[in-house]
This record gives structure tokens, sequence and C-alpha cells, in this order.
């Protein structure tokens, strides 16, 4: 999953750069901020098998559900890994933003923050809330209210 164009840290552009030769190993890519010159690796796939919490194979985010019974709708995640997991007893799983299945026998993190959905759990887009993107008529009063009161 390559990150988005900007950087976390500063809002600089990110530019792709050349990995070291033990980095080919751990990472797919790459990227350097221009403007505070921080270091941004995209971690291979398969490295989302490995840690301790239950991750998304496809796209390595957190947000994973389990399933009581197997979906006929989203697709399974094919591979040998997630036969294994099957049958060493994993639980079956589901992302819900790439929309694949799969087996995993580590536990659901529930603690961790994901870097990509952070922003959007910060404006209350995950916890039942929807995510605030338009302004409604009541906000313009209560802004209203707000500026007459601090006058």
């Amino acid at each position: 999953m390559p990150p988005m164009n900007t950087c976390g840290e500063c809002g600089g552009k990110l530019r792709r750069v050349h990995r070291t030769f033990w980095e080919r190993f751990r990472y797919l890519a790459v990227y350097r901020c221009r403007e505070c010159d921080r270091r941004i690796p995209v971690p291979w796939h398969y490295t989302y098998r490995f840690g301790g919490a239950s991750r998304c194979p496809k796209c390595g985010t957190f947000r994973v559900v389990n399933l009581k019974a197997r979906d006929k709708i989203d697709p399974m995640y094919p591979g040998v890994w997630n036969r294994l997991q099957r049958l060493g007893g994993g639980s079956l799983r589901h992302c819900r933003f790439c929309r694949v299945q799969f087996y995993d026998r580590r536990p659901l993190d529930t603690g961790a923050r994901d870097p990509v959905t952070a922003p959007r759990e910060a404006q209350g887009g995950f916890r039942g809330e929807p995510l605030r993107t338009q302004v409604t008529p009541d906000d313009i009063a209560r802004a209203r209210d707000e500026a007459r009161s601090g006058e």
C-alpha cells in the first residue's frame, strides 16, 4: 500500500528514493519528504503476516473484524499461508476496506491506531457518528452565536 503524496508530519510532498541493499528485502518502496527529509518505508505485503496483532494481508490495516461464518459475496484471500492458518485453528476475519476474508490466529488489536485511518477516527468517522464533511445550517448558526458572544 503506497502512502499518500504528502508527509504525515509536515505535509510536504513525498518522492520515491532508492532503497539500500537490505531495505530491498524489507520494504516495497521508500519515500522521502522534500520538506523535513523524513524517510517513509512501505513494507512488503508478506510482512503483514508477522507481528502480535491481526492485520489485513492485502492492505495492512488493523481494523479487521471477526466473522461467524464465511461470506459468500466477499472473496477469500488466496494462498498457502491462509490455508495453514485455517488448519491451525485461526479465526475467520474480514477487512472492511478491501473487502477480503482471511484466517488468522493472532488476536484482534483494539488499542493500536492505524496511521491510515487515524485522521478519520479523529473526525469521528469510525465511532458511530457520521463523518462531518458538509456544513449544516446548525453549524452556521452555532458559529454565528460564538462570534457574537466573543465580541
